[in-house]
């Protein structure tokens, strides 16, 4: 199944997808918009377009385990995104993928402008790959 992974952001949020056989997780672009309605709208776009079975949207929870403002925006959009879909939307701990995101990118000396624009996009793909290995250990 073709799993998206959304890393939700104020003005720009990071969208990655796996292939079907979900073993490769790759980006797909980073949406610049600030209404959280019109972001979820193209997302669930996106999620149609790119025929996906299931979102995962980054729970950015603090390093204690507990979720601050920022987490609550992220569910407050999750659950959006799920009213205007019928796909099933699920949260995923996403602490430190930006860390991680940035990290890469410095191992592949991305600087400056495209750097902005692309850590958004490679913060989803480490989210998305995250939760690929997760299921993977976790098959039934």
């Amino acid at each position: 199944m073709k799993i998206m992974a959304v890393d939700y952001g104020d003005v720009r949020t990071g969208l990655a997808v796996c292939d079907r056989t979900e073993f490769l997780a790759s980006p797909i672009g980073t949406i610049e918009e600030r209404n959280m309605q019109m972001l979820a709208m193209k997302v669930a776009h996106m999620a149609e377009q790119y025929e996906v079975g299931e979102i995962i949207v980054g729970l950015p929870l603090n390093m204690n385990g507990s979720k601050g403002p920022r987490a609550e925006k992220c569910e407050a959009f999750a659950q959006l995104l799920g009213n205007l879909t019928e796909l099933p939307v699920n949260m995923w701990d996403e602490r430190s993928t930006t860390v991680t995101a940035h990290n890469i990118l410095n191992e592949t000396d991305v600087r400056g402008k495209k750097r902005k624009a692309v850590v958004d996009t490679v913060a989803a793909t480490v989210i998305l790959e995250g939760y690929l290995e997760y299921r993977r250990k976790n098959k039934q």
